[in-house]
């Protein structure tokens, strides 16, 4: 622990003419960590800082709040389970260091209810995602964001949620996470300038319904299409489309990690096409911790 008079002392020295001073007191407070930025936030809201002080603290706050990102990413992919909301938690904490996880996660489990309370044992997997989509796409409104579908919100959980629209990845996302708490087989599959999620054949029955159901899926969701249902050709057409061969993993569920690296991929583009090459630099940097 450091205590908080020391943090001060070194506070007061960020705007010191003297560069090697500068140096050696940023690399303190960076090594004192996210302990440090409530008093650097205390600081830069003083309205007697000068434009050199307040540009420094903003700085250092910047690179301690990465440098804490990158550490909980790391735990996150070195984790066994890899769970999926805590990684979209991790990548929205790059760009919203102050992030209310609670209301997100608050959000969650009142869809999660408002389906619970609507669907039961006895329904067949088609009817139970037909209650989730009428919950999901009508009550709460989610649906695709095809004006605008490279910002940047549309690959951060917190945005998503908070505006109710989002690209494939993203909504496929929060579906999934809401489905697999219900105990629904709902699992993304990483297409190629798409994404989608898998129903799996838990019981095999489409085994009894044809011969080649290679993947172990009952049928395909497109939450961008308002969670619209889609068979294997469906996907072969597509993939066909774009001139891509049938690979496997085009119509199996693909492992967390690839979702969350995707997601990262996602916000590279769109800060890509806005031209800010620090963000770009700091998200692969963000993206290679993954394995």
């Amino acid at each position: 622990m450091h205590p908080e008079s020391s943090i001060k002392a070194l506070i007061t020295l960020i705007d010191d003419p003297d560069e090697h001073i500068y140096v050696h007191v940023r690399d303190q407070l960076k090594s004192i960590g996210s302990t440090a930025i409530p008093y650097l936030e205390q600081s830069w809201e003083n309205e007697n800082s000068s434009l050199l002080l307040q540009s420094r603290l903003e700085n250092l706050m910047q690179e301690i709040q990465f440098e804490d990102v990158k550490k909980q990413m790391l735990m996150w992919s070195r984790s066994v389970d890899k769970d999926l909301l805590e990684g979209a938690l991790i990548v929205a904490k790059y760009n919203y260091p102050q992030l209310d996880e609670a209301i997100i996660t608050q959000t969650i489990q009142k869809i999660r209810k408002d389906i619970w309370l609507e669907i039961n044992p006895n329904m067949t997997a088609f009817e139970n995602i037909k209650v989730f989509n009428k919950i999901f796409f009508s009550t709460y409104n989610f649906h695709g964001d095809t004006k605008n579908f490279h910002s940047p919100l549309n690959s951060c959980i917190n945005t998503v949620i908070e505006f109710k629209k989002g690209n494939p990845l993203s909504l496929s996302l929060i579906y999934s996470i809401i489905a697999q708490s219900l105990d629904l087989p709902v699992y993304g599959v990483n297409l190629p300038n798409h994404f989608i999620l898998a129903y799996l054949d838990e019981n095999n029955s489409q085994l009894l319904l044809e011969n080649n159901n290679k993947y172990g899926v009952l049928f395909y969701i497109n939450p961008f299409s308002k969670g619209s249902l889609l068979d294997n050709n469906a996907v072969c057409e597509f993939l066909d489309g774009l001139q891509m061969p049938h690979y496997r993993e085009f119509f199996e569920p693909c492992p967390n990690s690839a979702i969350i690296r995707r997601m990262i991929t996602n916000l590279i583009a769109a800060f890509q096409q806005v031209g800010n090459a620090k963000k770009v630099e700091e998200l692969t940097e963000l993206r290679d911790l993954i394995d």
